[in-house]
């Protein structure tokens, strides 16, 4: 087993490379919202329990990247990236083979990842745009939903957001009507790594509600701010940080590239870097050096043993970066635009280079968090995603709740499920009629190639059919985004 204490000599290193490769690294309110379901829920929970001093929930920092391929990180085959601190976790926690997030694009998995169901149950189905000729007044709606922050809060945690939001431009969305204690970052899609501007020519850099810029890469002032959080952080209380970086989503800038975008101008770039591979390459190979930067300041914290530490990716990578083996890319529902890496670490919990094949999704995250932080979910919001706690605990035992799942995924009118290693798929509606389903077999052909359906074609009735139901039922009741007006 690992020596746990040598993360500083491993991020030391990183330290190094950093302020060689891209010059040196600087380590440099508003009141949560509570209503009074939750504040009830609290005071039943601990009415008549003394509370051990000794004994502290776990901590929980999620660490999510965006448009990061399946291909895109070394423990996962990639070869033109450099990533050895994520290859580290993978090599001492458990690394996910088949997990997916819950939508192929950026909006839908978020949403699935604040509340633990489908995202169409809260009215985000596609991406909400910076633009206000399309739905930029659309969010997820603070008062129907009950966000992973909420269900952790009347645990008596104290949650953080830093970095990409994107479930809601307007203040009525912010993170910190969600449950959220604080956030520094930005609501759009993307934003410039350097000026914080967003596609539409606006400036979108917030702490809280209040728009406050702050100077520097995106990318390092997540880890900036998640290390002041830890400074000023009580060490007797629980805490879920999560660090939603932009990395490697466009604009392709690596963090010393000159900002491409300025107020007021929407659209415009001030000549964006031609070299977008090697842009791209090197937005992941610093978000991997913040990663080792985040496991030091937990580890100078004193944090760093009673904390889960998850990494994944909101979809797929575009075709600038890598999927592996894996066909299609973000926004399809091909495997490329949904199956992600996933590693979850914690020394001494979670069995060092352990790997599972289990069909597990982005939504399993916010069950699995509330699981082992003894949270429940809101009674009239049953989770979709399922606790991984006891995979975590034994990645080489089969669990006859993962076996028998079943997940499904719509985008843009495409939509598809798995049934273990079957997957039915049908890619897009089209003006002439519906197009037919394909059948596939993963464990068989995982590029997806051959379509079954002519041999299998009970089967594919019983999916396509098991998939028409579920987004009846999904949309059945779904919480309504507002008119323009």
């Amino acid at each position: 087993m690992s020596d746990w204490s040598d993360w500083s000599d491993w991020s030391d290193w990183s330290d190094f490379c950093a302020a060689h490769r891209y010059g040196t690294v600087q380590d440099t309110e508003m009141t949560q919202i509570r209503t009074a379901l939750l504040a009830l829920v609290l005071a039943v929970a601990s009415a008549g329990q003394s509370q051990p001093t000794s004994i502290k929930s776990p901590n929980f920092v999620i660490i999510l990247a965006d448009d990061l391929g399946y291909g895109d990180l070394s423990c996962y085959g990639a070869t033109h990236v450099s990533t050895p601190n994520l290859d580290r976790l993978a090599a001492e926690g458990l690394r996910l083979t088949d997990f997916h997030s819950s939508g192929a694009v950026c909006s839908p998995t978020r949403a699935g990842l604040m509340t633990g169901r489908y995202q169409h149950r809260a009215g985000i189905e596609g991406v909400v745009y910076a633009n206000p000729k399309n739905n930029r007044h659309h969010g997820l709606q603070p008062v129907q939903e009950f966000t992973l922050a909420e269900g952790l809060s009347a645990q008596g945690y104290r949650s953080a957001i830093f970095g990409k939001w994107h479930l809601g431009y307007e203040t009525q969305y912010n993170p910190t009507r969600h449950g959220f204690d604080e956030f520094i970052g930005y609501v759009s899609g993307n934003v410039d790594y350097q000026s914080h501007v967003d596609q539409m020519g606006f400036e979108d850099w917030w702490q809280g509600a209040e728009l406050t810029p702050q100077s520097g890469y995106v990318t390092e002032l997540i880890t900036d701010n998640a290390k002041a959080f830890l400074d000023r952080h009580p060490c007797d209380q629980s805490f879920l940080l999560y660090l939603a970086h932009e990395t490697p989503h466009y604009p392709y800038q690596g963090p010393n590239d000159p900002a491409t975008r300025k107020v007021g101008s929407p659209g415009a770039t001030l000549g964006e870097r031609k070299d977008r591979k090697g842009a791209y390459k090197e937005m992941i190979e610093f978000l991997d050096l913040e990663v080792g930067r985040t496991l030091k300041a937990l580890r100078e914290k004193g944090v760093l043993e009673n904390t889960y530490v998850i990494f994944f990716s909101d979809n797929g990578a575009t075709p600038l970066g890598s999927n592996g083996a894996l066909r299609g890319a973000k926004g399809s529902l091909w495997e490329g635009g949904h199956r992600v890496p996933c590693i979850i670490w914690n020394p001494g919990i979670v069995p060092a280079g352990s790997t599972s094949d289990a069909l597990t999704i982005s939504m399993d995250i916010t069950a699995t968090v509330w699981d082992l932080a003894g949270a429940t979910a809101h009674p009239q919001r049953p989770l979709d995603g399922l606790s991984l706690a006891e995979l975590i605990r034994s990645p080489d035992q089969d669990f006859d709740a993962l076996q028998r799942r079943q997940l499904f995924w719509e985008h843009r009118g495409g939509l598809a499920m798995r049934d273990g290693d079957w997957k039915w798929l049908r890619t897009s509606n089209t003006g002439n009629g519906e197009q037919k389903g394909r059948l596939l077999h993963l464990g068989q052909d995982l590029g997806e190639k051959e379509d079954v359906s002519e041999t299998e074609t009970e089967r594919e009735k019983r999916m396509r059919f098991a998939a028409e139901s579920w987004l009846d039922d999904v949309r059945r009741g779904a919480t309504l985004q507002p008119d323009k007006d």
